[in-house]
């Protein structure tokens, strides 16, 4: 025995490297496998585990040594590899959704680099944690320290735009920078001094992409000044135009105020969701149809609304900016508008079209300075 116990502490090593792998070396009687424990004691190995209740002992193992005589030897019962078990559970890898595939946002992820570096305000309930959501910061306006989502609006919303495939599912902007502005309360309204705080909160932290998938009939002239002032200093403001369908011939404010890109709702057909609203300022239309996204304790839900449409074109904004961070507010909405894809509906339905962003990217200058 103490040939083989001697064999043994030969062919195998103290520490783990490229030439060993672990094995498990089983013994039929327990003296011979104490006297194999005492003997590599005495070589100054330590086994990676023993277990006496079935006399194995795990060791690193030289990949080089003849195991299959050891494995022969009358005494050992056994040796063999010690490999891994996997637990089965299912796991659902990322995917593209079809919505974001639809507005050709992966044709141009490379060359925007998935939107990094691209800080976009959410205007809306906060934003929940997400394992698909990668938060930067954020800001409650409404009263109170935190800016977690208590409806579920504003997580839906950001993962449409954002959200990394970490776990389930892409945004459109997978690595673009997201910040919860906690303007709606958890009933999913909120007062127009707080939106008009959440603007001005994102525009002194430099966040020129903001979405605002709210809406209401009247109009409020602080909040069109609010939303002037932050066009002109270089932000690109997206709005959902409403979900009144037919019934009225109006678009929601903000989105019929002209410094926003108005954004109504398609179905998976490419054809005006039924409850989109219609009216003159829409620019643009996006899907807004049984929406896949990320929803509050880690969960996914689909959802449908105008508000699920506009952060599309939120994430394509960022995508170009990403590309060329120096685009003015003024060009992303141009190109926005001239590359949307003709579709059935009328321009009071689905303005220009159907987002598309890589025809929106198509000839974009690359340009290494960052916009103030």
């Amino acid at each position: 025995m103490n040939a083989l116990a001697r064999s043994i502490g030969r062919s195998v090593k103290p520490r783990p490297s490229a030439r060993t792998e672990r094995r498990n070396i089983v013994f039929h009687r327990d003296a011979d496998y104490r006297r194999c424990l005492k003997q590599l004691a005495a070589a100054g190995v330590k086994p990676i585990k023993k277990v006496d209740a079935f006399r194995l002992v795990c060791c690193h193992a030289d990949k080089s040594s003849d195991w299959k005589a050891l494995n022969a030897h009358p005494r050992v019962a056994f040796i063999e590899r010690d490999r891994k078990a996997k637990a089965h559970d299912i796991v659902i890898p990322a995917r593209i959704p079809w919505n974001v595939r639809r507005v050709k946002a992966p044709p141009i992820w490379t060359a925007s680099r998935f939107g990094a570096g691209v800080k976009i305000g959410i205007l809306d309930t906060g934003i929940a944690r997400s394992p698909d959501l990668r938060i930067a910061g954020g800001v409650n306006t409404i009263g109170g320290k935190s800016f977690a989502d208590d409806n579920g609006h504003g997580t839906h919303v950001a993962g449409i735009t954002a959200a990394t495939g970490r776990q389930r599912i892409y945004g459109v902007a997978p690595k673009g920078s997201l910040y919860a502005v906690k303007v709606l309360d958890a009933s999913g309204s909120g007062f127009i001094s707080d939106i008009v705080e959440g603007i001005e909160w994102c525009m002194a932290r430099g966040i020129r992409i903001m979405n605002m998938s709210f809406g209401m009939a009247g109009d409020s002239d602080i909040l069109k000044a609010a939303i002037v002032k932050a066009r002109k200093r270089g932000a690109v403001m997206v709005a959902s135009a409403g979900n009144s369908g037919t019934e009225f011939k109006r678009i929601d404010s903000p989105a019929r105020y002209p410094q926003t890109i108005a954004v109504a709702a398609t179905t998976r057909a490419n054809r005006p969701a039924f409850f989109s609203s219609r009216g003159k300022g829409i620019d643009i239309a996006a899907p807004g149809v049984n929406i896949l996204s990320t929803w509050p304790g880690g969960t996914y839900r689909r959802e449908s609304g105008t508000s699920m449409s506009a952060p599309h074109v939120t994430g394509a904004a960022a995508l170009l900016r990403a590309i060329c961070p120096t685009l003015s507010a003024t060009a992303v909405a141009r190109r926005l508008r001239r590359s949307a894809l003709p579709i059935p509906g009328g321009k009071n339905a689905v303005g220009n079209g159907l987002l598309q962003a890589a025809s929106a990217a198509t000839g974009l200058p690359k340009k290494l300075r960052r916009s103030p």
